[in-house]
């Protein structure tokens, strides 16, 4: 055990004195408390300089770093997926993010933060003039969608911040989670500050805010969702596909919905802030896939398959009856095809056969690149990147002139 001796200088009705203090270790002195906060201030003014140099040198703190860190936490994945899964195995490294283990996760989430964005950065001054040349039809299915948005998001985060953020203890992936909880929070501001600026009535404005309450058809939707965060029987893996269902089918049909208005060149900061947040929600759902890559305990193709079909079902009813994309001109027998194009493009990035065999019935989703194609409403693309953040990920080194750096 160290003992060192320390003195300090303490002023007493203007009569200086020394109390001596004893350090045993350095637990005692963590456990009471005991810090030295102006250390140059104080060796300058007792002049002990040589005293603490010697402390210092002879401080031993190897009884700290071999102590076994004691952290418990209850787990909602079953005990088997702890003993066999790598993602979910209680990890003592997992406060410590370098070296990187999963390269490709990390490649991710610097994607995710170098396509960072704000609500603030989407104008809607010119969304009012067009708002009001609307048909009736094609305003109630905007609010609709928007409103089920709006709703969707909180369901998203609600998933990420009960359930995967706590199960999964690889930290790039939680890293990933991180950014992607701050990125649904800034699409929940845009869904509801777009009905804010749309929906002039303050009755209408709460219906559409209540949407899983007052709509049926956003209902369903939500519901379907929100019985997988309370599953506790379905696998960890099963949820993973579910998750990438609803992001990658559920917003998929309403995402096409307001690019068609793109198309016909109406509501610019609407049709902006649906390129950003399709592409986010894109990233997203290809991150879900790569994580079900990394999944010992598959579920069963059929399995895989069943999920697909149940999320595929309730959109094609979402937008085909419910709230019918005829009312904004667009043909709903259509959109069911473009919704079974994209289940089997998710089911092929999950590592199975196609299903439904459909082709993309839109061809202005094809010309919607989210990685370099620009707004012509906007003077930025919509696939705008931080600068150097994708370069820095690579390994790269960066000195571009900027002038918005710290000087």
């Amino acid at each position: 055990m160290l003992i060192r001796q320390l003195s300090s200088r303490v002023a007493v009705g203007g009569t200086a004195y020394f109390e001596s203090i004893w350090f045993h270790d350095l637990d005692w002195c963590f456990e009471r408390r005991i810090f030295i906060f102006n250390v140059p201030a104080m060796l300058s003014e007792i002049n002990k300089e040589n005293e603490l140099s010697d402390y210092i040198k002879n401080v031993s703190i190897s009884s700290v770093s071999k102590k076994e860190v004691s952290y418990e936490k209850t787990h909602s994945v079953s005990k088997t997926e702890l003993e066999t899964e790598p993602l979910l195995k209680p990890n003592p490294q997992r406060f410590v993010l370098f070296p990187i283990q999963y390269h490709d996760v990390w490649h991710f989430y610097k994607k995710a933060v170098a396509s960072f964005w704000t609500v603030e950065e989407v104008d809607l001054s010119k969304d009012l003039v067009h708002w009001d040349s609307l048909k009736v039809g094609e305003r109630h299915f905007i609010s609709y969608v928007l409103a089920f948005f709006a709703a969707s998001d909180g369901i998203v985060l609600e998933n990420l911040v009960e359930r995967f953020s706590q199960e999964v203890q690889i930290p790039e992936v939680r890293c990933f989670y991180g950014m992607q909880i701050a990125v649904e929070n800034i699409h929940s501001e845009m869904y509801s500050l777009l009905i804010d600026t749309y929906i002039k009535d303050p009755t209408e404005r709460d219906f559409l805010f209540n949407a899983i309450s007052n709509l049926e058809c956003v209902e369903k939707k939500a519901q379907w969702a929100l019985n997988w965060i309370g599953d506790t029987r379905s696998t960890f893996a099963e949820r993973v596909v579910a998750f990438a269902a609803i992001e990658g089918i559920f917003f998929s049909g309403s995402f096409a919905a307001i690019f068609w208005l793109k198309k016909r060149g109406l509501m610019p900061g609407l049709t902006f802030s649906n390129e950003l947040i399709s592409r986010d929600e894109g990233l997203h759902c290809d991150f879900a896939c790569l994580l079900f890559k990394h999944i010992v305990n598959k579920p069963p193709n059929d399995r895989v398959l069943s999920i697909i079909k149940e999320a595929v079902v309730i959109e094609q009813g979402f937008l085909a009856d419910a709230l019918p994309v005829s009312l904004i001109g667009m043909n709903c027998k259509l959109m069911c095809r473009y919704i079974e194009f994209i289940a089997d493009r998710l089911l092929v990035e999950l590592g199975q056969e196609k299903h439904y065999g459909s082709d993309n019935p839109f061809d202005f989703m094809e010309n919607i690149s989210l990685e370099g194609k620009t707004n012509f409403f906007e003077k930025r693309v919509g696939d705008y990147q931080r600068a150097g953040v994708m370069s820095r990920a690579r390994g790269e080194e960066t000195h571009a002139f900027t002038t918005e750096e710290d000087f």
